[in-house]
């Protein structure tokens, strides 16, 4: 199991050519030649008793599918296995930011950030509180007003009120008596009126 796991997180990329019987840095051709001549020496019908001929089979399959995509095994070449598992969790896209940002300079250059601001909180908390909400939040011009929020409600009587003014009498309620023959009459005067 400690085998297994450290072979899955390799970074000098060298175990799959062995499992070709390959040299790292093969050619296409040579890949393809050497997995034909693997994949029927330990194929599984050719050996039918044989347990660790499948798993040998399974293994040469994975390196030869990795080995023959070409983003694949520019990642495998340059950072192992690890690289492709990465690749897996993050996208092949993403392996190369990975990689730089995992590197010593960049845990370092995060290290001494810390220390010059204290804490990383205290710089975000600095910045928001200077430039959002404090003293060096932008300031509206004189021409602009400002923005205010109003609740519903305030809206609704203000709405109200402006009706009351103008001398329209806004409807707040549904008629009481109404059947289905209740028509609009008049065209400059609606009212409605329904049939007792």
């Amino acid at each position: 199991m400690a085998e297994q796991r450290q072979r899955a997180l390799s970074t000098s990329g060298e175990a799959l050519y062995e499992i070709l019987a390959l040299e790292k840095g093969a050619t296409h051709d040579e890949i393809k030649k050497s997995y034909r001549k693997l994949a029927l020496k330990y194929h599984p019908d050719k050996n039918p008793d044989n347990p660790e001929a499948a798993e040998k089979f399974k293994e040469i399959n994975s390196a030869h599918a990795t080995l023959t995509d070409l983003s694949k095994r520019n990642i495998y070449d340059k950072y192992g296995s690890l690289g492709l598992y990465v690749a897996e969790q993050f996208g092949e896209e993403n392996v190369n930011t990975y990689f730089m940002l995992s590197s010593w300079w960049a845990k370092g250059l995060f290290a001494v950030c810390g220390l010059l601001t204290g804490c990383y909180l205290c710089c975000c908390l600095c910045c928001c509180f200077n430039c959002c909400c404090g003293k060096c939040k932008p300031k509206a011009s004189e021409g602009e007003q400002q923005e205010f929020c109003v609740s519903p409600e305030d809206l609704e009587e203000q709405i109200k009120n402006d009706m009351e003014r103008d001398g329209e009498t806004p409807i707040t309620l549904q008629p009481t008596n109404v059947t289905e023959k209740t028509q609009l009459i008049g065209d400059s005067h609606r009212s409605y009126r329904t049939e007792s």
